[in-house]
């Protein structure tokens, strides 16, 4: 295998050239330069997460990236931070279900010091046995934190009942029984099978000159082992219902259904959906349910996609005494989005849509993610413009579509809180199919 590098392509809607490099060893390597700008952002997004784990480790992918921070062979935990903090640098990271990433933000001319540490904590880290028992406690106190915060847990909850017994349904942070147990094995094990250049992007934005960034890549990441192609298990959605009483002043309830996964044909109908029903305040669920009725503080829907699948998912907090009416009014506004959405609806939320996306490239750190993860999900750099248009193309009747293809399909329901008067998953199905 050969390096090759992609011609420059600047992008009319940002100003950025972004260039694209794949190494022999099948690490890609993008940058996004933009113009004006004095920092750069960096980062390492591994095409790992909860879904690639099996049930006796779960929780580890989550475990590794604390541990990618608490030494190496050249540094030890304090001089990661002191080296990234004395040029006033960040450094971060976050495990979700399809992806693990680790990332900095630095001037321009720290860039190579941000590089070499996360080549560093991604290469040579020690996994000391002392620094892991001190951070599966500190693990422990987080799974306890989320237990304590019921609009937190309860998203857990609603995901295992959504995708149940498989990879999907798990929760990011991992059982407390998993954790306590696992072994320096597991963490460096997985470390090994999926933290391979093949299932990697270092990708760059911001105040960076491309061909820097690929020695640097070169320099910094070469030791990183080859792996073994792995397919996760596919996403098999299941629905279902979990209830659990609490005495709390509020049940946090979740409804969600199946949707379409990035690549779908349906994907950007579905996110304009979505803005329509619980996008912000003068959306259907804010307005009917909130300001009219005066149910709740907060409701609002979001969808999540995924490599092979989708989770359209409706949340809302309210009183015990409230419930039994909020069900039914956001069912019925379910209902009536299948056959009822204006013109002046879809503007508004496409105005939304296209305001987030162009928002978003104002942060370098955001240009970097949304680089790996098209890469990774689609293979390829999708231009703005591209998504500008297919936003701009999408029309009343593929929302309404959309509506009929998520709502008529097998929810999923989650209460968590005094949710005695919360309808049960059969009525909830009786309703919308009325």
């Amino acid at each position: 295998m050969t390096e090759s590098t992609l011609a420059a392509a600047t992008d009319p809607a940002t100003g950025g050239a972004i260039r694209l490099t794949r190494l022999p060893n099948g690490l890609t390597v993008v940058s996004d330069a933009m113009e004006r700008v004095e920092t750069a952002s960096i980062g390492a997004y591994v095409h790992t997460g909860t879904r690639d784990e099996t049930a006796e480790e779960n929780g580890v992918s989550h475990f590794l990236e604390h541990m990618a921070f608490k030494g190496t062979e050249k540094r030890d935990a304090q001089a990661i931070a002191r080296e990234i903090e004395a040029v006033g640098g960040h450094l971060n990271a976050y495990t979700a279900r399809e992806t693990t990433a680790y990332y900095a933000k630095v001037l321009k001319e720290d860039l190579p010091l941000a590089a070499d540490i996360l080549g560093d904590i991604l290469t040579h880290s020690t996994f000391i046995p002392e620094e892991v028992e001190r951070e599966r406690g500190v693990i422990l106190q987080e799974i306890g934190q989320a237990n304590d915060t019921p609009d937190d847990i309860v998203f857990d909850h609603f995901q295992d009942r959504a995708f149940h017994d498989q990879p999907m349904g798990r929760p990011t942070l991992g059982p407390a029984g998993i954790i306590e147990t696992l072994p320096r094995e597991a963490l460096t094990g997985y470390m090994r099978r999926h933290y391979g250049p093949s299932r990697m992007v270092v990708a760059a934005a911001g105040a960076v000159d491309h061909d820097n960034l690929v020695e640097l890549a070169k320099q910094h990441f070469a030791d990183l082992p080859r792996i073994d192609q792995h397919e996760a298990e596919p996403a098999r959605y299941t629905g279902g219902e979990f209830r659990e009483e609490r005495d709390l002043d509020q049940v946090h309830l979740l409804l969600g259904f199946p949707g379409p996964a990035y690549g779908d044909a349906m994907h950007h109908p579905t996110m304009l959906l979505s803005t329509i029903l619980g996008g912000g305040m003068s959306s259907r669920l804010f307005q009917e349910i909130r300001e009219r009725r005066g149910l709740v503080y907060s409701v609002y829907s979001f969808h999540s996609p995924y490599r092979d699948s989708g989770l359209f998912t409706i949340y809302a907090g309210t009183g015990e005494e409230q419930a039994a009416e909020l069900m039914p009014a956001a069912l019925e506004e379910l209902r009536r989005i299948q056959h009822d959405v204006t013109e002046e609806e879809l503007a508004r939320a496409k105005a939304q849509l296209r305001a987030s996306v162009l928002m978003s490239l104002e942060s370098t750190g955001s240009r970097c993610e949304q680089l790996a993860r098209q890469l990774q999900v689609h293979g390829r750099i999708i231009p703005v413009e591209e998504t500008k248009a297919r936003i701009a193309a999408v029309t009343v009747e593929q929302v309404q579509q959309a509506a009929a293809r998520v709502f008529r399909a097998a929810p999923t329901l989650a209460a968590l809180g005094p949710a005695g008067r919360v309808p049960h998953l059969p009525e909830v199905v009786e309703r919308l199919a009325a």
